[in-house]
């Protein structure tokens, strides 16, 4: 099961990777360019605290060819053992989706409600999945994904290393095919990532004016009102 589409890219239930046994770990893709990747993602998780960037997210849909874009701000904190995340998306339309204490939280400020989602059981392969390119280590990501070497390219003017991941279970497939991340090296974040469905759907997202480890305002809260009508489509 996955949260359905929110236009928000990272933010949906990975779960079919906890429904299903990972099989035997094989070994990756990509030689030392590849391990030198993984381990700065390491280095950059093991010291990992905060971070912040703007967002460019682009949900298509090949059915009816149609690109549903959204601009925003993004933010990420470490609690404790486990990953908090606030986005507020400021274009085409304000919308905010938080996850804490093992909820996903979407608000819609246009209509006043909330949606909620638990992750519950799934909770630890969500944080896992949230973290890909933020805070998550080379070696979590090696647990869950065929994890391949794709060559260097530039994006906004950063020389990147691109990954080629493949989900390692058959339901894991069913939710997304194939993933690409565009790593910066010297930091060891995602610049851009796309998300790849069966489909031919894609989810494309590009991170800008990134700050690891920086102080964050109160954001990890929803700016609902005294009428704010609460839904849980789980039941």
């Amino acid at each position: 099961m996955k949260i359905p589409t929110v236009g928000v890219a990272v933010v949906l239930l990975f779960s079919a990777l906890a429904a299903a046994q990972a099989p035997a770990r094989t070994p990756s893709a990509g030689g030392s360019e590849l391990q030198a990747v993984l381990s700065a993602m390491d280095r950059a998780s093991d010291g990992f605290k905060t971070a912040q960037a703007d967002f460019s997210w682009d949900q298509y849909t090949r059915v009816v060819d149609t690109h549903d874009y959204q601009k925003g701000t993004i933010y990420f904190r470490r609690a404790g053992k486990g990953l908090q995340m606030s986005a507020r998306v400021t274009d085409p339309a304000a919308k905010y989706v938080l996850y804490t204490d093992s909820k996903v939280e979407v608000y819609e400020p246009k209509i006043d409600q909330v949606t909620r989602y638990d992750t519950g059981k799934n909770k630890a392969d969500f944080e896992t999945f949230l973290s890909i390119g933020f805070g998550g280590s080379g070696r979590d990501l090696e647990k869950s994904f065929d994890v391949s070497y794709g060559g260097k390219e530039t994006i906004d003017g950063v020389v990147t290393e691109r990954l080629e991941l493949t989900p390692r279970t058959q339901k894991g497939r069913n939710v997304f095919s194939h993933i690409t991340l565009w790593i910066d090296p010297a930091r060891g974040v995602s610049l851009q990532q796309k998300l790849e469905e069966g489909s031919g759907d894609y989810r494309l997202a590009r991170y800008s004016n990134i700050r690891i480890n920086g102080k964050l305002a109160d954001v990890f809260k929803l700016p609902t009102t005294g009428k704010t009508r609460y839904i849980n489509p789980q039941g």
